[in-house]
């Protein structure tokens, strides 16, 4: 065993192996017996591909370069395909149109829209009237979209519009038969985690939408009610999953109460589309008249302390049967006739992977395919530890703590090492436990790593998730501060050498922890906010009115903004900062980086500013994200006084010597 300080050990989590090795895994589909996901390949520039296993095992592209399949409605996106007889329907992201692919190797996609300014996502077959039935966003006016409900016609590719009058929509969902329609609304200032509604109207003989009926949520004795996930069992009632009680569990339309009322999320925030936690099992038409004389069962994952959890959940006696599948995370759900389920789970030791789980066991029986393939020793990983904390107000928060760990060194007796302080984007979201090659590229390299569920975070219910109401860049901070001297307190970490970083919204926190603290020697903020009436004034539909219930109204409570923007209060800040910065980012555009740039180099404190020509909200092709995470790594060394392991590049860090 080698002697070298913390931060500075060789490491074999290398950040070529990072992005060689590693997909994005989307949600797998069973249709006709085969199954398909789509891919997200850094190594083709987060080029997204459907993929089909076929009978004999062999895994086949079905749309070829360049077609990536991605939608930009909402500019989150998701859910931008569909399968039916034997054809796929994708949205292509160059043109945002809908284009149709043969299930077939080597077949070429071919354009059904042909309608400009419009974007389309979230689709669901019509079979009875030849079409599908999107969520619409139209850009074709000045000013802010307007989203729809509409039917693209399968023949001639022709729009009709069904529903319209609300901000947001999503979840279009159709009833067997064919004969109503379900769908969830919400409008400004309301996220769809705040207050959201369930709509359900018949389908007319003409394919029109009768009124629509109000199902769920909205506000009921002025508590705000939060829906998603409609879904109408083969018998034609609708289900769904609301946090009326606190939690999101699931509903009927039929009762006032959860089906099975749990302290568990049975649902999450609703940042893409195509949510899935709950499934119908007698979804098989073969199988639905044994099953009718049966008691029906649905198949839900749910979430515990973040940790996922799968059960059997039978509707008529309200009884729960847990389903022991060896993963603490579990996501995406498709059950096939055989008794089998598709799903992508990972764990504490087990990166990403589509696998193959018995219905009734929860036994993996096979593995299809993983996101991340490493020659990498697991002796190496750290083993993430679950602790709660103590913060301000005399609350607690979570935290997953990585302690620092490589077989092949120690460090010298009576040091601490370098903490890295990390939050998930959102800020309406949450981290989890499992295995990430980012997070042990710093564990490997001597540093201890601190992912942060600050409260405000999903997983937890409600109640914690509403304590960020209003207090975004206050709360998030003080867990960040509570959550770095706890770890020095035990003397897991070197009070001169934390470090917090974060992406997005968790950019902001780091950008804010660095200003309004005194706490951290360093921050690398990823398409992070510096100005928060920046972003009230210039940022997307969806995200335009977020900060009402994190901050206040702009312009109304614009001394607040300030009070909290980063940008303001620069003669505070004595921290070196580095930017990562996507220059087609319509979410967080590039000024807000920029200008606080422009005040550390003014301010005289170490900066540097990493901007990527292509990228948008979030890195995704495999030479940005591998030279992003390398010079925040040569970054904290150079600030942090040690030599970096790696033969890194050099980028110039403003002010350095100073």
């Amino acid at each position: 065993m080698k002697l070298a300080p913390y931060g500075a050990w060789q490491s074999p989590v290398t950040t070529d192996l990072i992005v060689a090795g590693s997909i994005g895994l989307g949600t797998p589909t069973f249709d006709n017996g085969l199954l398909y996901w789509v891919e997200s390949r850094p190594q083709e520039a987060g080029r997204n591909v459907l993929v089909q296993r076929d009978a004999t095992g062999q895994c086949n592209d079905i749309n070829p370069a360049p077609f990536n399949i991605r939608t930009r409605v909402h500019e989150y996106g998701g859910d931008a395909w569909l399968l039916h007889d034997g054809v796929a329907y994708f949205i292509n992201f160059s043109d945002q149109q809908v284009y149709t692919v043969a299930l077939q190797a080597g077949a070429e996609p071919k354009q059904l829209t042909h309608l400009e300014n419009l974007r389309f996502a979230n689709g669901t077959m019509d079979t009875h009237r030849s079409r599908i039935i999107y969520v619409v966003e139209d850009h074709s006016a000045q000013g802010e979209a307007e989203n729809f409900i509409g039917a693209v016609s399968l023949s001639d590719g022709s729009l009709t519009r069904l529903a319209d009058g609300h901000d947001f929509f999503s979840a279009p969902a159709l009833s067997r038969d064919g004969n109503q329609l379900a769908f969830m609304s919400w409008d400004h200032p309301d996220m769809p985690w705040d207050e959201s509604v369930i709509w359900k109207a018949d389908v007319l003989d003409d394919g029109s939408l009768g009124d629509n009926v109000k199902i769920a949520g909205g506000r009921v004795a002025e508590q705000k009610i939060s829906v998603q996930q409609p879904r109408f069992s083969p018998e034609g009632i609708l289900f769904y999953i609301s946090d009326e009680s606190g939690w999101w569990n699931i509903y009927s339309e039929q009762g006032s109460q959860p089906m099975l009322a749990m302290s568990a999320e049975f649902g999450s925030p609703h940042w893409g589309f195509g949510l899935c936690s709950y499934q119908f099992e007698d979804q098989f038409e073969n199988q639905l008249e044994a099953q009718l004389e049966k008691e029906q069962t649905i198949i839900a994952f749910y979430l515990e302390n973040n940790v996922s959890k799968l059960a059997r959940i039978a509707l008529n006696s309200g009884t729960l049967t847990h389903i022991p599948v060896p993963r603490s995370s579990l996501g995406g759900l498709s059950r096939n006739d055989n008794n089998c389920l598709a799903m992508i789970v990972a764990s504490e030791t087990r990166f990403a992977e589509i696998v193959l789980v018995d219905a009734d066991s929860g036994e993996i029986k096979q593995t299809i395919t993983q996101s991340t393939v490493v020659d990498v020793d697991t002796d190496y990983y750290s083993t993430p530890q679950t602790i709660v904390y103590p913060t301000a107000g005399n609350d607690e928060a979570h935290a997953f703590y990585y302690p620092p760990h490589n077989p092949d060194y120690s460090a010298p007796a009576d040091t601490s090492p370098p903490l890295v302080v990390m939050f998930h984007g959102g800020p309406t979201g949450a981290t989890s436990n499992i295995l990430s090659l980012q997070k042990q590229y710093w564990t490997t390299r001597g540093f201890a790593v601190l992912d942060v569920n600050y409260r405000g975070s999903t997983g937890y219910g409600r109640a914690y998730r509403d304590k960020l109401l209003l207090g975004w860049g206050i709360v998030d901070v003080e867990d960040a501060v509570a959550g770095a001297q706890y770890l020095v307190s035990q003397g897991k970490a070197d009070t001169k050498q934390l470090a917090i970083r974060g992406g997005s919204a968790g950019g902001y926190t780091a950008l804010a922890a660095v200003t309004f603290t005194d706490v951290f020697s360093a921050g690398a903020s990823y398409y992070g906010i510096s100005d928060l009436e920046a972003l009230a004034e210039d940022t997307h539909k969806f995200e335009s009115r977020y900060v009402d219930s994190l901050i206040g109204r702009y312009p109304q409570d614009i001394d607040i903004f300030k009070a909290r923007s980063p940008i303001h209060h620069t003669e505070q800040l004595n921290a070196a900062c580095i930017f990562f910065q996507g220059l087609e980012d319509q979410v967080v555009p590039p000024n807000q980086a920029e200008m606080m740039v422009e005040v550390l180099r003014d301010k005289g404190l170490p900066v540097a500013y990493v901007p990527f020509e292509g990228e948008q909200h979030g890195f995704r092709q495999a030479k940005n994200i591998k030279r992003s995470l390398e010079l925040e790594y040569f970054f904290y060394a150079s600030v942090f006084g040690f030599k970096p392991a790696d033969a890194i590049e050099p980028i110039t860090i403003e002010n350095l010597t100073a």
